[in-house]
């Protein structure tokens, strides 16, 4: 329900710092999530913290990057239908 929300507000408000908004609303938890998980699996591999935290912050970055690519690729996405079901 929360993504169908959030892909209504995408399609429907002009302003950018608005979308910005929006899909800071979804990045932010998909980053920390990325944080926790990398780490997770970097504990298991490196006895060094450094490296642990610095494997952690890469992972996070990258699932960052690509949860905000998938929110631009929502709002960007072309509405014209032809992609839709059609019964």
């Amino acid at each position: 329900m929360t993504l169908g929300v959030g892909q209504i507000l995408l399609g429907v408000i002009s302003s950018m710092g608005a979308k910005l908004a929006i899909a800071t609303v979804f990045v932010a938890p998909a980053i920390v999530a990325g944080y926790h998980a990398t780490h997770g699996i970097a504990k298991h591999m490196m006895p060094s913290e450094t490296w642990q935290i610095v494997f952690s912050v890469i992972g996070a970055i990258a699932v960052g990057v690509a949860a905000f690519l998938r929110v631009a690729g929502m709002a960007a996405a072309d509405h014209s239908g032809r992609n839709m079901v059609q019964a």
